[in-house]
């Protein structure tokens, strides 16, 4: 008889190619197994030496007359297939959720469908080793089973591919079969812990009743599991600490977990003044917060708190770059030391795609972190959509599978459980440096908000809700049950809470004005915030030559012991000689000579965004390959006397994840020339959310300075609408009063001047530049190097060419659209036609731009020039923002499309507004 025949012909493959690994290498097996065929061989010797006299060594061709030894194996084969079965699908059969039944999955894990019955129940079976634990009956194991896969606590790490990541998850969770078995002590704190959560928002909905505050009730159990994250972290040596979540809960984390004043969070409730003219603030539940907080053990940890807006995801990538600015500058060779915590929706995180993105970035050397702990309040509801129609995945966290991360679905009423699942967390992350999933299945008690009557698309959940007894409670009755407390201290907690409560709203109440804190001071000590007038102010950005020549020297020698193709040795030798011959330098060189000098006066480089390193337009090539092996050579980094660091990194194929991440490294690090770069202009159009919710408005919403530089590549050459236009026309309706810069260079040496103004300042603000692509190698845009020795970023460039006396039509204009007018005026040899280049249009030089007028007594025609449309471009910022003169507009006429697809067609509409630069009757 074939003792295999229970099983189909795969699975007789499986098990014999397994066997057979496992002969030829035990130490290959996963140790569950190779503990399992040990057993196997013992019994198999034993048994065929007792009815052949001749042991057999393949598993696969065992064939004996015993029925009864042959069944046996049999069953052990189907235990075996039981285990693996709560393995890989016991998550689907959890208690994990508080408020619903849970929806039904086939097969089930009844032992009928494996073959088995309940007459085996009482059969021991050696498959007990497998989750490591002596052989014992059918009962015992499926008892063992239940109580790690089937309980509070359901976990998925099947799919993880790594054998030994597996075994080192079935160890932790098979420890104490997954069980919590915390002291009395850790008990009280973890239930002193909700109470301050569920006493929280208790008194909130009391004295602001219908004022939007994004509950946590339903998913109180955070707060003592983030509490008992800290404790743990510190103890594993994490220095800091920096999460980022959207409303839900965020106000209960900032009392209580972060120790934010509850007198400022009810100054914000009432709504108060600002103690700042110019800040305007945001709404209570997307401030942020940095703190230093002492554990319980005399550790200081530093918990940072990231501002958010409402565009519910988009703070994730930020805290990823926070975290990555932090480890870069304290602890560069130890990330562990810094831990990022994400805390999603169930909607968000399964809806948003920018998670993809984010997730996506956790391995790649720019972008990566040591892993982070993910944590989703999962209200099985996404504003009034249920769950079942906010997503086709079974789970909101199956996008942890592109990373094969372990994700626990934890049920939030189980209080223990949920800080269980997180000290899981946290050991996965310091162990492998990976990212880890903690599903938290609660509800939401009220609406969406506060405001919203939930029961209109959902009444029969919220009649379940309504009589549903908060986790504090819950918890109470167990810790009561147990004999652990008795039914005086749930009270005696609450009312201590709520008189200190009181005290602060009465304290509040008698302040004017409400204060709030900037994040992270530390890191932004010796940085003051300006208006637009100290922004236009001159900043001295010249560097001595004897510097620039020896970053020359770096970036034009590769090294001799190293191969390097025919196209990347001519290219730096044509940069020496550009140097060193023609005293002509191109854009390349200035953004290199930039990067160099910042990095001699002790700041570091950051460049991020697709194909960087060598630059869309193979212009840059800051990294560049040696030709047999690969290997990266960065000349930068060979500049001498550099105390700062440049790094460079080809991002993956995303513009708002990787902006998001640059945005919270530049916020973390203001010493650091943070870069990122679109491919082409309009590609920023992917990371729209991040410049609208973040870049332009950070300092007014939240008091966050940041340094961000955004170079976009703009110019009409008749690439078609996606490569000509970086729509600058969406940047500057987005500039007031201080907010950021905008630039479009025309030449190399200003560039290098506005690049090194950027950290050269007591202050920082965004700056978005319009980098040209065809003048990256035209001849007409050099400098000379004494450019770059001397003065300073020029806002506005006069007409040096003409005689000033003899113009009659004065041009402005920015960009490369300068070199296309000079070029048509040199042509037609008008000597009565003066360009002014306008090299930043926000803050707009509005006074050098009046002097400038001055000096040409005899215009009588003022011209507004541009390569865009009339409905793109600078043209409405300038009639907004330009009221010196009358002019008369020089451009395409509008329309929907930035640019013709037809080349001919471009240049053509081109040629058209370069004359009318010249012809007062061709205007439109």
């Amino acid at each position: 008889m074939d003792r295999f025949s229970f099983l189909n012909a795969a699975h007789a493959e499986f098990f014999a190619q397994l066997y057979d690994q496992y002969l030829e290498n035990p130490d290959s097996v996963e140790p569950s197994w190779r503990s399992f065929f040990q057993g196997f061989d013992f019994g198999m010797t034993t048994y065929n030496e007792e009815s052949t006299g001749t042991p057999t060594a393949n598993v696969a061709s065992v064939s004996v007359e015993n029925t009864s030894a042959s069944e046996k194996l049999q069953k052990e084969f189907k235990v075996i297939k039981l285990i693996d079965a709560y393995r890989s699908r016991g998550h689907l059969f959890t208690r994990t959720n508080p408020v619903h039944n849970r929806r039904t999955y086939t097969p089930t894990l009844d032992i009928e469908n494996f073959g088995l019955s309940k007459a085996d129940l009482s059969t021991v079976f050696d498959a007990a080793k497998v989750i490591k634990i002596a052989p014992c009956s059918l009962a015992d194991i499926l008892g063992h089973l239940d109580k790690i896969y089937c309980q509070s606590i359901g976990v998925e790490y099947m799919y993880i591919r790594n054998p030994n990541d597996i075994q080192w998850i079935q160890d932790k969770i098979g420890y104490n079969d997954n069980q919590p078995n915390f002291s009395t002590d850790e008990k009280k704190a973890i239930l002193n812990k909700l109470n301050q959560a569920v006493s929280f928002e208790n008194f909130l909905h009391t004295k602001y009743v219908g004022q939007k505050r994004f509950s946590l009730e339903g998913g109180e159990s955070i707060i003592p599991a983030l509490d008992a994250l800290i404790e743990k972290a510190a103890e594993k040596g994490v220095e800091h600490f920096v999460m980022g979540m959207a409303h839900r809960g965020r106000l209960n984390v900032l009392a209580n977990i972060f120790g934010k004043s509850t007198q400022d969070i009810f100054s914000e409730f009432d709504g108060k003044d600002y103690d700042q003219e110019y800040f305007d603030g945001d709404v209570k539940y997307h401030l942020g917060l940095t703190a230093e907080k002492t554990t319980s053990t005399g550790k200081t940890i530093n918990i940072n708190l990231a501002p958010n807006p409402s565009h519910l995801e988009t703070v994730g990538a930020v805290i990823e770059g926070i975290t990555r600015a932090k480890q870069d500058k304290y602890f560069p060779n130890d990330f562990s030391k810094v831990l990022p915590i994400a805390v999603h929706g169930d909607a968000a995180i399964a809806g948003q795609g920018i998670l993809y993105e984010i997730i996506q970035m956790a391995q790649l050397d720019g972008y990566k972190t040591g892993g982070t702990i993910h944590v989703v309040i999962n209200n099985q509801v996404g504003f009034t959509t249920n769950y079942l129609d906010a997503r086709s995945s079974t789970y909101c966290t199956d996008i942890a599978k592109v990373t094969l991360s372990p994700v626990l679905h934890v049920n939030a009423d189980d209080a223990e459980a949920v800080v269980h699942a997180m000290s899981f967390a946290l050991d996965f992350r310091m162990h492998f440096g990976r990212d880890v999933f903690i599903d938290l299945l609660g509800y939401r008690k009220y609406g969406h908000n506060e405001g919203d009557e939930p029961r209109f698309t959902q009444p029969l959940l919220y009649k379940i809700i309504a009589k549903h007894k908060n986790p504090r409670d819950i918890y109470a009755e167990k810790l009561i049950a147990e004999g652990i407390i008795d039914g005086n201290l749930v009270k005696t907690l609450e009312k201590e809470y709520k008189d200190d409560l009181d005290h602060n709203l009465e304290v509040s109440r008698k302040k004017n004005l409400t204060i709030i804190t900037p994040f992270m001071q530390n890191e932004w000590k010796g940085f003051v915030q300006v208006s637009d007038a100290k922004m236009l102010e001159k900043y001295d950005t010249s560097y001595p030559k004897v510097g620039l020549t020896e970053i020359a020297n770096a970036v034009c020698n590769l090294p001799e012991d190293k191969k390097f193709i025919n196209k990347v040795q001519k290219l730096i030798n044509d940069r020496k000689t550009m140097f060193f011959e023609n005293n002509s330098l191109d854009w390349a060189m200035a953004e290199h000579l930039a990067y160099g000098s910042l990095m001699q006066e002790g700041y570091g480089v950051r460049l991020s965004g697709q194909d960087v390193e060598r630059g869309t337009f193979s212009h840059r090539h800051a990294v560049v390959k040696v030709e047999d092996s690969e290997e990266e050579v960065v000349l930068l980094n060979a500049v001498p006397n550099a105390k700062g660091k440049f790094n460079a990194f080809n991002s993956l194929l995303s513009e708002y994840g990787v902006l998001g991440f640059d945005y919270g490294y530049a916020l973390a690090n203001p010493k650091t020339l943070t870069i990122w770069e679109a491919q082409f202009g309009d590609f920023s159009n992917g990371a729209q959310i991040m410049i609208d919710q973040y870049i332009s408005c950070g300092e007014d919403k939240w008091n966050n300075q940041n340094g961000i530089v955004l170079l976009l590549p703009h110019g009409y050459e008749g690439q078609g609408a996606e490569h000509s236009s970086g729509r600058m026309e969406r940047y500057l309706q987005l500039c007031a009063r201080h907010n950021m810069y905008v630039a479009d260079c025309t030449t190399p040496a200003n560039f290098f001047h506005l690049l090194r103004r950027q950290m050269k300042t007591t202050f920082r603000k965004p700056l978005v530049v319009f980098t040209p692509k065809s003048l990256l190698r035209d001849p007409r845009c050099t400098s000379p190097i004494e450019d770059f020795v001397t003065g300073s970023f020029q806002e506005t460039i006069d007409d040096t060419t003409v005689n000033k006396e003899a113009v009659k039509t004065l041009v402005f204009c920015t960009g490369k659209f300068y070199y296309d007018i000079t070029a048509e005026r040199e042509k037609n040899g008008r000597n009565d036609v003066a360009v002014v280049r306008i090299e930043q249009l926000f803050p707009l030089p509005v006074e050098q731009l009046k002097a400038i007028i001055a000096q040409y007594p005899n215009v009588d025609d003022y011209v507004w020039a541009q390569e865009e449309p009339k409905n793109m471009g600078a043209y409405s910022f300038m009639l907004m923002n330009f009221d010196l003169v009358k002019w008369r507009l020089a451009s395409l006429k509008a329309y929907s499309a930035s640019a013709a697809g037809s080349s001919t067609r471009a240049k053509r509409r081109q040629a058209d507004a370069i004359r009318m630069v010249f012809d007062k009757n061709l205007f439109r």
